[in-house]
């Protein structure tokens, strides 16, 4: 004899709703009065990975209103995984910091690498040009042009000293 939230069962007589099967003395799942076998109430009720389609048991990663295992959810590119670690997309593709960098960021004009929204994220726009704040300085003497006027010069960007210079 089973029993279960005040009712009493045949181990035959306690069967899956889903399936029909004698569920007996195995794990179940109960849900809207209804008993379930563990197979069958993933299939039926558990949320599907977005990636490999199998049923989420336990934790997961939520992206753009769908569920993903942590192990499913993976850089777009180089397919390291995702979860826990800080990532960005292009339109619907997830991708890790270093993929993105190289694949999509702006580089700054002054050091050539990626400006990201990572970090300080902070950076300065000219024309065509973008720095990352502490590499936006006069070509010729270093000083910082962050907040302060500056003067165009062909390829480089000079501050009111170095342009009087001339």
């Amino acid at each position: 004899m089973l029993q279960y939230a005040g009712a009493a069962w045949h181990e035959d007589c306690f069967v899956c709703h889903g399936c029909e099967k004698s569920i007996g003395a195995a794990a179940f799942i109960p849900n809207a009065g209804q008993y379930y076998c563990v197979p069958c109430y993933q299939g039926l009720f558990a949320p599907q990975c977005s990636h490999c389609k199998k049923p989420l048991t336990k934790g997961g990663v939520t992206y753009k209103d769908e569920v993903w295992h942590k192990d499913c959810f993976l850089c777009t590119s180089c397919k390291s995984p995702l979860a826990g670690q800080p990532f960005t997309s292009q339109g619907d593709d997830p991708y890790c910091v270093k993929c993105f960098s190289s694949l999509y960021a702006i580089k700054c004009a002054g050091c050539n690498t990626a400006i990201t929204g990572f970090g300080d994220g902070k950076y300065v726009s000219f024309e065509e040009r973008q720095w990352h704040q502490p590499c936006f300085k006069c070509s010729r003497c270093s000083v910082s042009l962050v907040g302060s006027g500056f003067f165009p010069d062909r390829d480089q960007i000079l501050c009111t000293d170095c342009n009087s210079d001339d």
